[in-house]
């Protein structure tokens, strides 16, 4: 499954500029990919997953999991075959050499990052209203808040933020805090004989009594939770020799989230029935009011706000930074690459991707269908990573990598696939929502090759350098 790396690739160098400094050994990578994929999901849709699925709501977790795990294998030959900071995108470029391909993708990538924070944004306001009592009825009032927390977030990345190892620490710490008080109130529930642990064992079944399908779509939305890993590979020039302990690091990190995750769903399912965890869109709030009646309400909230407000942040930080990238290469148009005066930031990107994210809130507006989506984009490039891994075989390099048994890419490409089927009951509007974003990228790409080409100007492909990808998360 690996080889023994004979010495650390080299550092890569662009054009005079200097290589980034490598800074992160194995336990700050780990809490980074840990705090990358801890997010929104979990937060947000646990009870749409039970809603899916009925009282084992821990099971389409776990097979969330596995489908991550196992696309997880083809990133880590990636990742410490070509360890550099383009993700996705370079790896679609290497195998393909298509200039299209490899825009679709990483447009791909960057829709995905404006449907998560879009799904935070209302998760935020659901969560505001629930903890602080403000008793914001009804779809018109959550939308306004949301976009008005959306605002917040385009102000800030305007101002200019730069996330730190440091930072992303801390952010970790209290997205896990989060997590453990509810398996903490859980584990103490069923050990005072409250709830109902049987539970975890119903399954809601179709007409046929088949439990199958009904798994399947549950998992197409708890697969949200679970993105985030594939956002790691970004800090391969920043890790103390990658090609040594990404696999062992990554690998660590979806384990400890899958465990949080499924010890999570079986506290919640336990202390509220699933037809109760599927109202509203505060699930985890009800939890805790169930199992610890006592414990201060919008303390919990503020931890939930906090959380879900970081992965908007650092979600509209990567979309816009990738919009900005693109134009930069010359395949979107030029006025998305311009840069503010003093904050010195992309502010026309950032307008760009905040007013997509805006009609997101407003004609979408359910979480739902907007994690959906956003899993629905990624399963898309997961299946595309997949094939890629197979393609570059071929390709050598100078340095040992890890190398992935040949059957699990295969495996990886035909589950991301079936994932991203709609034979799985996905919603239809996750297609729509997905094929109107994907759309504007294609007519803003043709609009700028036709461009180029009166003005005589060639277009590079789309593979976003080092300080347009490091900032990332799907949930």
């Amino acid at each position: 499954m690996s080889a023994t790396p004979v010495s650390p690739a080299p550092a890569a160098q662009t054009g005079t500029q200097p290589a980034l400094k490598r800074v992160m050994g194995p336990w700050l990578l780990l809490l980074f990919i840990v705090g990358d994929i801890l997010g929104t999901g979990i937060y947000a849709l646990t009870g749409q997953v039970a809603k899916q699925v009925g009282g084992a709501v821990w099971l389409p977790f776990l097979v969330a999991f596995v489908v991550a795990m196992i696309t997880a294998f083809s990133y880590l030959e990636l990742v410490t075959k070509y360890p550099r900071a383009a993700g996705a995108a370079l790896y679609t470029h290497k195998a393909f050499g298509v200039h299209f391909i490899t825009f679709i993708v990483a447009f791909a990538v960057m829709c995905s990052g404006i449907t998560s924070a879009s799904t935070a944004s209302r998760a935020f306001a659901a969560n505001l209203s629930d903890a602080l009592g403000l008793a914001l009825s009804g779809t018109v009032w959550i939308t306004v808040v949301g976009l008005g927390f959306m605002a917040l977030i385009a102000a800030v990345n305007l101002r200019g933020v730069g996330e730190s190892v440091k930072a992303n620490v801390v952010l970790t710490c209290v997205e896990l805090t989060g997590l453990l008080i509810i398996i903490i109130i859980g584990a103490m529930a069923i050990m005072a004989g409250q709830g109902d642990v049987s539970r975890v064992l119903d399954f809601k079944t179709t007409g046929d009594g088949g439990v199958f399908w009904p798994v399947i779509a549950a998992t197409t939305l708890a697969f949200f939770a679970m993105v985030g890993f594939e956002d790691s590979v970004n800090m391969a020039e920043e890790s103390k020799d990658p090609s040594r302990i990404f696999p062992k690091v990554l690998l660590s990190g979806l384990v400890i989230t899958g465990v949080i995750y499924v010890l999570v769903s079986i506290s919640a399912i336990t202390l509220v029935s699933p037809e109760d965890l599927s109202e509203g869109e505060t699930p985890l709030l009800k939890v805790v009011q169930a199992g610890a009646p006592n414990f201060p309400l919008w303390i919990f909230g503020f931890i939930t706000m906090f959380a879900v407000a970081n992965s908007a942040l650092i979600n509209m930080l990567m979309a816009s930074r990738l919009v900005y990238g693109m134009s930069r290469e010359h395949v979107l148009p030029p006025v998305l690459g311009k840069v503010h005066a003093t904050r010195h930031t992309p502010y026309i990107a950032i307008g760009f991707t905040t007013l997509l994210a805006f009609g997101l809130i407003t004609f979408v507006g359910e979480v739902p269908a907007l994690g959906g989506t956003t899993a629905l984009l990624l399963l898309c490039v997961f299946t595309v990573v997949n094939i890629t891994v197979l393609m570059l075989r071929k390709d050598t390099v100078e340095h040992a990598h890890f190398r992935t048994p040949t059957g699990l890419p295969v495996l990886g490409a035909l589950t991301c696939a079936f994932f991203a089927g709609p034979w799985t009951g996905r919603d239809m509007v996750q297609y729509e929502i997905a094929g109107i974003l994907i759309g504007i990228g294609v007519l803003l790409w043709f609009i700028t090759i036709l461009a180029n080409r009166a003005a005589g100007v060639h277009a590079e492909p789309p593979v976003p350098s080092e300080e347009h990808v490091r900032i990332g998360s799907k949930n």
